[in-house]
């Protein structure tokens, strides 16, 4: 369930440490197995293991306290961070949830306490972000909003008894369940069999679980996280394959029912269109493509529409060149995501090269709908704050190795993170120079932004580490990196000499800032109880059970620290303003939930002050040319690729207007934008 715990805040950003307010218990220690010796008893519900990117990182838990009564633990530890949870639950003789009380804290180390009821025809539920109450005169099941695995397992039981395999979920939405797949074969010892289902209504994407013959729970997998139960581990190779290609058929269901092809030419006519090179809107204009290609382009009455051409009338719209988006980490279905809103072009900045490169290609061929990617391969030093990542150097010859393979697989930058040893960095630097990779990431501890620049850093992701520069004995494996951040940013003088002449250094040095402002919004100004600000515009769009997880807040600042917090974020924007006015190139990334967040992150940018014709231009021409892709791409001019968006509105003049997407296109298929979001539960822009 990932994509719902942690879609709210950034995918690589954050990696708990001591100091990072809590209200809950003190968690294990980061280097414990994935079964603890000293952890619960093993039960007759069932013990699993949850392994995360390869590596043993905790246990979850599901054992019977009497009838339909059950005991769930969920505790797992990545870097330093993760939940604690302990859940109480009753059920009925259908399998649905009479009263639960959860304990413990989230994946971020927020209270995660939680309660449902339901007695007497009226259910009633309370946790840190919502409470309410309704009556309820039929079947019906409430979903933790901090659900463990073991609770997919319990709802996919409950699932299967319901009429049509549906359910109405409370406080709202429904979910359905449909078998997926089976594999026979050994575990612990015996040939035995897994069924695969789908449950759908949680969120974007179905939420898939493995049950046996019994309908015990076998396994939730879930990307780089997998929760498997003792004895079934030698089956895990199989029943990996065989959920990766039930998704990989669902994936191309959906390219071939929601891509098309224009028969012929594609003429947009009378159109507003964004010149991206002199960040400025050309009224009445007509662009005519062909195949994969902008054929020509100009004033309506300069240019002839060839006939048979499919027209596309244009009047009181903008046309623009795709979106790009220069900080994600895509998951099976954000492709979809991307081109809905408008995103044609992205570049991954760490995942497991395993999963990328296929789904790349996918996207290429059209198997599958997503955008043109971009790979950064992504390294990090051993330790107990290594990141989520296979690819783990601790000398030169492993970092050259390293860097020698990324760019023999055809990835274009090298992202170093925290735990890489400083002494590395240079080998790093070399050697990718010597493939022509860019070199970025996080600023490794030990050194600071200033000092990475002068090795030869090309950019830097995230604002906070502008701020870090200025800071001693901040330990940035940790979250001090973003909570020393949030608590002394406004104590930094933006006008003084030495912030000056760091500026003047990253322009001198033609060095880019990645800022992912989005993330920063959302954990220094969002509180429980209102819906994240990154989703407030597109809110009553989203699934339900999605929507709720918005609500549960950001970081928990210390007592009386709330207004710095706030102020801290006010400082970001105008540390963006201040390195757009210095001439240092931005790069619009997110690092957080596709499509919605790049919108989000563009509208941030306008409120630093950055005029909306530039922001545009940062997110089309200027990551083209960052790239070195501008040849092809970035701007909408005769014999560049037709990677173009149509838009209702005009996002020069308002930049909201960009979440109005109404068209897209790229590599010679068509896309609307509205089929799209409703394959995944999302209703259109109005």
């Amino acid at each position: 369930m990932r994509n719902l715990a942690v879609a709210v805040l950034g995918a690589c950003l954050l990696a708990a440490a001591p100091g990072l307010p809590v209200a809950a218990p003190a968690a294990p220690g980061a280097s414990g197995p994935a079964v603890p010796a000293d952890g619960p008893p093993p039960a007759a519900g069932g013990r699993f293991a949850f392994v995360l990117n390869g590596n043993p990182a905790g246990y979850a838990a599901a054992h019977p306290t009497g009838p339909g009564r059950w005991h769930l633990t969920f505790d797992y530890q990545e870097r330093g961070r993760g939940p604690l949870l302990e859940t109480d639950l009753t059920l009925d003789e259908a399998g649905l949830p009479l009263h639960l009380e959860t304990t413990g804290y989230d994946y971020w180390r927020r209270p995660a306490g939680e309660r449902f009821d339901l007695a007497g025809g009226r259910a009633s539920w309370q946790n840190v972000a919502e409470h309410g109450s309704r009556e309820v005169r039929g079947p019906a099941y409430y979903f933790s909003v901090n659900a463990p695995p073991p609770e997919l397992w319990i709802l996919a039981r409950a699932l299967l008894r319901a009429p049509a395999g549906q359910l109405p979920l409370l406080p709202s939405g429904e979910a359905r369940i449909e078998k997926a797949g089976a594999v026979t074969g050994g575990a612990g010892g015996k040939t035995r069999t897994a069924e695969l289902y789908a449950i759908s209504g949680l969120g974007f994407t179905p939420a898939y679980v493995w049950l046996d013959a019994r309908q015990e729970m076998v396994a939730v997998l879930n990307g780089w996280e997998r929760t498997v139960a003792l004895g079934w581990e030698d089956a895990v190779p199989e029943l990996v394959k065989a959920q990766d290609e039930a998704e990989v058929a669902l994936r191309r269901t959906l390219a071939t029912r929601l891509v098309r092809r224009p028969a012929g030419r594609l003429a947009f006519t009378g159109v507003k269109l964004f010149d991206a090179a002199a960040r400025r809107v050309l009224p009445g204009m007509t662009v005519v493509v062909a195949g994969e290609r902008i054929e020509s382009v100009g004033r309506d009455a300069d240019v002839s529409v060839p006939p048979g051409a499919e027209v596309v009338e244009g009047r009181g719209r903008t046309l623009l060149p795709g979106l790009w988006d220069m900080h994600v980490h895509l998951d099976p279905l954000d492709g979809l995501q991307d081109l809905a809103a408008g995103v044609t072009m992205v570049r991954d900045m760490g995942n497991d090269i395993d999963e990328l490169i296929p789904r790349s290609r996918h996207f290429e061929s059209g198997e599958e709908i997503g955008p043109r990617v971009l790979m950064a391969g992504f390294m990090d030093g051993r330790g107990p704050y290594s990141g989520p990542t296979k690819v783990l150097v601790s000398t030169e010859e492993e970092a050259r190795a390293a860097v020698d393979r990324y760019a023999e697989l055809g990835y274009v930058q090298t992202k170093i993170y925290s735990s890489i040893d400083p002494k590395l960095v240079p080998a790093i630097i070399e050697r990718s120079r010597r493939h022509h990779l860019r070199v970025s990431g996080h600023i490794p501890y030990g050194l600071n932004a200033e000092q990475a620049v002068r090795l030869g850093f090309n950019e830097v992701q995230h604002a906070n580490y502008l701020f870090l520069n200025f800071m001693d004995g901040v330990d940035t494996r940790t979250p001090a990196r973003i909570t020393a951040v949030a608590e002394h940013a406004a104590e930094l003088d933006l006008g003084s000499e030495r912030v000056r002449n760091f500026l003047r250094l990253l322009k001198d040095s033609n060095v880019a800032v990645d800022p992912t402002l989005n993330i920063f919004e959302a954990l220094f100004t969002d509180r429980p109880g209102t819906i994240s600000h990154r989703f407030a515009a597109v809110g009553d769009r989203l699934p339900p059970q999605f929507r709720r997880t918005l609500y549960a807040g950001g970081l928990v600042p210390p007592p009386g620290m709330d207004e710095r917090y706030r102020d801290a974020f006010r400082c970001l924007l105008a540390m963006v303003r201040a390195v757009h006015d210095e001439g240092i190139t931005i790069e619009a990334g997110t690092d957080a939930t596709n499509g919605f967040s790049l919108h989000r992150e563009l509208e941030l940018y306008v409120e630093a002050g950055i005029p909306a014709p530039e922001v545009l231009y940062i997110a089309t021409l200027s990551a083209a040319r960052v790239m070195g892709r501008d040849r092809e791409l970035g701007s909408v001019a005769p014999g560049k690729l037709a990677d173009l968006i149509l838009v209702d509105g005009d996002p020069a003049a308002r930049i909201s207007d960009i979440r109005r997407v109404a068209l897209t296109v790229s590599r010679g298929r068509i896309y609307d934008p509205a089929r799209l979001y409703q394959a995944i539960g999302v209703k259109p822009a109005v």
